[in-house]
């Protein structure tokens, strides 16, 4: 996501939130008000579920002991001294782009310059670009990078912690700051380790201190669709002939909102695991027992039946990006 697009979706979700808050009521008076957790960004309607609360998912990443650790996607990933996350990200987009962690200097912080990580992910089965994996999501940013931006560095195939990784180096004349990229894909998402700041010498520095990450084996940037001892990630295995038993789900209210989900199908071909995306709790509840109804064509790696993860979409998807006009002379 373009970093103008996420200043303008934080001011949304902050505006969100004091709508939250100020239908709670002011507990301070109200002892039936909701009170709203601190840290946390409401936002009210269709929200991220799953349909049970022992599979890892992609948000649940945490920051503990200076480390940010997420086991959805096999990722330990150990932070400067003195950096910290403040905040939690919101939830998943309906085109599957998350804010993964949000992290910066910590108070203590007592460098001369400062900065910010943030850490994302997109879903590739529900993005809005053509892009089919790290290496073409980097370079479709780059080919729309909007005219108040510049870029320092083209997209450029790197290794790091024995993984493939791709670079992209912008900026803003006008704001003096400078954005590195670092993406690479795991599970069928492009993870992005975006880091900020005014001085150069401090991201490069960031980033040479990424080498002691820990990533899966199938982390690359044209890999990454899972396998092993992890489910194998096959968009849109829920169609055509793969799909053997189908009951479509009952909704008690009309709703106009897109519903996406990730599924993991087991070795006999039975949904065991529903990832809601973006959806309302009733919503979540006629798609749940629907599916518990479907009955897959079991998909065979080396003769044998392995688990599959797909996506699909309920109701109507999300309209396509339509990029800015190209500006020839950033590239």
């Amino acid at each position: 996501m373009h970093p103008l697009l996420l200043l303008g979706l934080a001011a949304l979700l902050v505006a969100r939130a004091q709508d939250a808050a100020q239908s709670a009521g002011d507990s301070s008076t109200n002892p039936q008000a909701i009170k709203v957790p601190t840290g946390v960004i409401l936002v009210k309607g269709a929200w991220s579920s799953a349909s049970d609360s022992v599979t890892p998912l992609p948000e649940d990443g945490t920051v503990a002991n200076n480390v940010y650790s997420n086991q959805y996607f096999g990722l330990t990933y150990g932070l400067s001294p003195d950096w910290t996350e403040k905040y939690s990200g919101p939830p998943p987009s309906d085109s599957g782009y998350y804010v993964l962690a949000q992290l910066r200097p910590a108070d203590t912080f007592k460098g001369t310059s400062r900065g910010s990580i943030l850490i994302t992910a997109q879903d590739m089965f529900f993005t809005l670009t053509p892009a089919k994996n790290a290496l073409e999501l980097t370079n479709y940013t780059r080919d729309n990078l909007i005219p108040d931006y510049k870029v320092e560095q083209p997209p450029t195939e790197l290794r790091i912690a024995n993984h493939s990784f791709v670079r992209f180096d912008y900026g803003s004349p006008v704001a003096e700051l400078h954005w590195h990229v670092l993406a690479t894909q795991i599970r069928c998402h492009v993870v992005q380790f975006i880091f900020t700041s005014r001085d150069t010498k401090l991201l490069e520095h960031l980033i040479r201190e990424m080498n002691q990450i820990k990533l899966p084996s199938e982390a690359g940037t044209t890999s990454g669709t899972g396998g092993g001892e992890v489910p194998t990630c096959i968009k849109d295995y829920a169609s055509g002939e793969n799909v053997k038993e189908r009951v479509d789900p009952v909704f008690s209210e009309h709703r106009f909102n897109p519903v996406p989900i990730r599924i993991v199908i087991d070795k006999e071909g039975k949904v065991k695991h529903i990832h809601f995306l973006s959806a309302f709790p009733d919503q979540a509840a006629a798609i749940k027992d629907a599916l518990s109804h479907w009955r897959f064509r079991p998909h065979l790696r080396d003769g044998a039946p392995v688990e599959v993860e797909t996506g699909i979409m309920f109701g109507p998807a999300p309209r396509p990006t339509t990029p800015p006009s190209r500006n020839a002379a950033t590239k």
